[in-house]
């Protein structure tokens, strides 16, 4: 039986490590934190899995022949460059799924922002069509995982159609062998710069999701990001077909035209008041997975009939309340400064932002157009609230709170009838919170004690 090490704990490593057992192989999962922390995962994994807490030991991985990588782990850690110098394979949780379904197709998104709405709706329209999928990747589940309860919790090839999942940059770094049939990048604006030296090497590891495509396969860009085209123009590696999506001119793929969606292949598909999410950035996640929903061969029919249902997610954009004409506006998902700049330009309402949280190394100065345009008020929470503050405290009155309970209530004395509040975070949540969901939940429950 072959040695596997899995590096992290957590969601991907706890199921790819239950995974490796049930193949049998013989496990050994390591984690830099402790019991303490990591108790809850570690009740959950198979009784044959070893457990190595509060460290990365070398010696665990000088004889294995395998290292599973969780994605919020560094491929830059000692140990593990001395493995991969000495010819050890080292992959990441999603390139252990795909090489057990290899043979299934795969359709992948990534970008900055709205990856988890688009996999979902995408899922949807395939599903509509009649499509066994499995569902899974950053979104939360873990594909490893979702292999294991589609199968039953036993090692064999689940009865499915195909995979959808939504990568991350971090996914991308330890992938291998990973090809998937339709592959989309939605957008790249500034974000993880507290893990990559530059803007360069986050644009890099986006790239590597059309790194193994062939003439067969297709891939799906944003023709109004710069980047992403930046990327295109720069002699992209990719050999798979190219469709686009459009916002703002005819392209070979989805547009918008007359304030209706439309397709090169179908014409025009559905109006723009007919789609149930809302907002600028959702208009652009209901065309890139319609794009993506046609390549794989989707009717337009049940397109169109999703994007009529879908009602879009949680911690999105999320309608929470509105008390005494003033709209309050959950989208603790907006983790970085683009999705808070894609969020603001959905209101045409006067808008009370709440951000701030655990800086990612992020340039605040690029809000400043978007919050001069539309913010009438900032109140800023956590870590990052001062740095935000000296960027953006001459063009708008800024607040500062203690937490999020005195935000909101700060937010609501400012904001009159007519106004929205706002939770738009652009920073992450763990400096307060255990993650962007506890962030949204909380958010909500103070607002609906108003």
């Amino acid at each position: 039986m072959g040695k596997t090490v899995v590096v992290g704990l957590a969601r991907s490593g706890l199921c790819a490590a239950n995974l490796l057992a049930k193949m049998g192989k013989e496990v050994t999962v390591t984690d830099v934190k402790t019991m303490d922390e990591l108790g809850g995962f570690v009740e959950k994994l198979s009784p044959s899995v070893n457990v190595l807490l509060g460290g990365h030991p070398e010696w665990i991985f000088e004889d294995a022949e395998l290292i599973v990588v969780s994605p919020g782990v560094p491929l830059d850690l000692e140990p593990i460059k001395k493995a991969k110098a000495a010819g050890i394979s080292v992959i990441g949780e999603l390139e252990l799924a795909y090489r057990m379904l290899k043979k299934t197709p795969f359709y992948a998104v990534t970008g900055t922002n709205g990856k988890s709405t688009t996999v979902t709706l995408l899922d949807w329209m395939l599903r509509k069509a009649g499509r066994k999928t499995l569902f899974g990747g950053n979104i939360g589940n873990a594909l490893t995982g979702e292999i294991l309860e589609k199968a039953n919790g036993q090692f064999r090839i689940p009865d499915i159609d195909c995979v959808v999942v939504e990568v991350s940059s971090f996914q991308l770094e330890s992938i291998d062998e990973f090809k998937p049939k339709i592959a989309a990048i939605l957008n790249i604006t500034e974000d993880h710069l507290d893990r990559y030296p530059s803007m360069e090497d986050y644009k890099k590891a986006k790239k590597r999701i059309s790194l193994n495509q062939t003439e067969t396969d297709f891939l799906v860009l944003n023709a109004d990001d710069p980047e992403v085209m930046g990327l295109y123009d720069s002699a992209f590696e990719s050999k798979g077909t190219v469709s686009f999506f459009s916002r703002k001119k005819e392209v070979k793929g989805v547009y918008l035209k007359d304030d209706s969606v439309c397709s090169s292949e179908h014409g025009c598909l559905i109006s723009v008041d007919g789609i149930r999410i809302r907002g600028v950035h959702n208009l652009e996640n209901a065309m890139a997975a319609s794009g993506m929903a046609l390549l794989a061969g989707c009717p337009p029919e049940a397109v169109v009939e999703s994007l009529k249902e879908f009602p879009g997610l949680e911690h999105r954009l999320e309608f929470v309340r509105e008390i005494n004409g003033v709209k309050y506006i959950n989208d603790s998902k907006g983790t970085n400064i683009g999705a808070v700049i894609k969020s603001l330009e959905s209101f045409s309402e006067p808008v009370v932002l709440i951000a701030g949280g655990r800086d990612k190394a992020g340039n605040f100065t690029l809000l400043r157009n978007s919050v001069k345009e539309k913010v009438k008020a900032l109140v800023l929470i956590g870590e990052a609230r001062e740095k935000i503050k000296r960027a953006l405290y001459d063009i708008t009155e800024c607040h500062l709170a203690d937490d999020l309970r005195s935000a909101v209530a700060t937010a609501s004395s400012l904001a009159e009838p007519g106004d929205v509040v706002l939770l738009s975070p652009a920073c992450a949540s763990f400096d307060m919170f255990a993650d962007y969901e506890d962030r949204g939940r909380q958010f909500k429950a103070v607002v609906m004690e108003l």
